[in-house]
């Protein structure tokens, strides 16, 4: 059943969310030994919720538009009394004193968290090998990754251990494990969701999106959680646009622009272009009008974001120090400073300080404005060259990942590798600016390969109007 389908039954009473949720707790318990999606069951936590949405439905009261739906969270997201370990070793043992703002928008949609999923360390990477407590497994072929870094969220609704996930997106953190587990996945325009109770990685990138079964359901969940917040100054005031309210709109006279530079990336698989080329075909004959469009700085996209990600990075991480929560390393007889040190050398992966050690570098003097600055620039012209594209189209068509899936361990000693799985993601990061993930077919191996529908800011009504007509002409 999809979310729409459990919630449309709880709220007629058909079914009961005690059921619904008891039924995929016991396929997470049953399941997860071998995909590890998950970091924490929060059996308890959920049946306790189950029953007040039950109770709710019984005393006629409508509780919500997700009523009874179990919602996967990446560990990344603030919840009260429960751990919140970023994958990280540095956070053991740290219960946040409060819900993130889409916790509580989950809780009134009457959503049940389930539990709290695995994901590359302080969503750093793009493969969840990252992880203290070790790699997810991409349920389509366990000797492959989910992508990452919200690959256990990925991996949790592609195991049908929850229909629906919330992940982080900073560089593409949704979009390509959705991609290459085989689900949908959205990254909202920056601020259309809000931040606060998001352990932060880098603050003016990262953005809380859905992860689904299907678009439909995708959008139903933004829509929940979407919405200004005054606990984060950087929400969009006013309105959301809704994206589930075109859905069934087709494609007619929509302006659809294949981007050449995201289609011809480094590393880019035969099988993934043949299936974006698909995808746009598929829109034309739908009676969308389609052509290539160039935005020329998207090239320079992936050398931005490695200057500007790492240095908020540097700067957000500075906090874990072991004095106000978290792990703490004492040395016999060391002052504070040793303390630091051991604490950090300890606590945080390798990933992680490489990250930190790339952004304290660009934000050092006498290298500020070479790095930093002139990465914060070319953001500018990615951001100009957007804009001129949406003057002659409605949305962007790129890949989403370079290619499908690939075997576990084959890029970890290769970081720069690794990084390119990002290159087609990245840009609306900079920009941003909304995109979805949507499967498309197979590559030559048989994995999922995902098309990347893009849009203006607060674009997201025609974005995923696009997406599910793509979803429904899918081979």
């Amino acid at each position: 059943m999809s979310a729409r389908e459990i919630a449309a039954a709880v709220r007629a009473g058909a079914t009961s969310a005690a059921a619904v949720v008891e039924e995929h707790l016991e396929r997470a318990e049953g399941g997860d030994g071998e995909v590890h999606a998950f970091n924490s069951l929060l059996a308890d936590h959920a049946r306790r919720a189950a029953v007040a949405v039950d109770r709710a439905v019984a005393e006629g009261r409508d509780p919500g538009p997700l009523a009874g739906v179990p919602v996967a969270l990446k560990d990344n997201i603030c919840t009260r009394g429960i751990p919140t370990t970023c994958s990280s070793r540095i956070l053991d043992g740290w219960r946040p004193p409060y819900d993130a703002t889409v916790v509580r928008r989950l809780a009134d949609s009457g959503a049940v968290v389930i539990g709290k999923t695995n994901m590359d360390e302080f969503a750093m990477g793009s493969s969840t090998e990252n992880s203290a407590f070790g790699p997810t497994r991409n349920p389509r072929d366990k000797t492959r990754v989910p992508g990452g870094s919200s690959g256990g969220s990925a991996a949790a609704v592609a195991a049908g251990f929850a229909p629906l996930a919330l992940g982080s997106d900073t560089g593409g953190s949704i979009r390509q494990p959705a991609a290459l587990c085989g689900v949908v996945g959205a990254k909202p325009t920056y601020g259309l969701v809000s931040r606060y109770g998001l352990v932060a990685f880098a603050s003016s990138l990262d953005q809380i999106g859905p992860l689904a079964a299907d678009v439909a359901d995708a959008a139903v969940l933004l829509d929940a959680i979407s919405g200004p917040d005054p606990a984060d100054s950087t929400c969009l005031a006013g309105e959301a646009p809704r994206a589930a309210e075109r859905l069934d709109a087709g494609v007619d006279g929509i302006r659809v622009g294949v981007v050449r530079e995201l289609a011809e990336a480094e590393g880019m698989s035969a099988d993934v272009v043949s299936r974006l080329r698909q995808a746009a075909e598929a829109l034309a004959g739908a009676g969308a009008k389609v052509d290539e469009v160039s935005v020329p700085a998207a090239v320079y996209g992936l050398s931005a974001y490695y200057l500007i990600a790492p240095a908020e990075a540097s700067s957000n991480l500075a906090r874990y120090d072991g004095v106000r929560y978290g792990l703490r390393v004492e040395e016999p007889g060391g002052d504070v400073t040793e303390m630091y040190e051991a604490t950090r050398t300890a606590g945080f992966g390798d990933e992680v300080k490489r990250r930190v050690m790339l952004g304290t570098y660009a934000l050092s003097a006498g290298y500020y404005d070479a790095y930093y600055g002139k990465a914060q620039k070319v953001r500018t012209l990615i951001i100009r060259d957007f804009d001129v594209a949406y003057e002659s189209f409605d949305v962007l068509l790129s890949p989403t990942a370079p290619g499908t899936a690939f075997p576990l361990g084959s890029k970890t000693a290769d970081p720069l590798t690794m990084y390119l799985n990002d290159v087609c993601t990245i840009p609306s990061n900079l920009a941003g600016h909304p995109a979805i993930s949507v499967p498309f077919g197979w590559g030559d191996d048989g994995l999922p390969v995902g098309v990347q529908v893009l849009a203006p800011a607060l674009g997201e009504t025609v974005m995923f109007q696009v997406a599910a007509h793509i979803e429904r002409l899918a081979p």
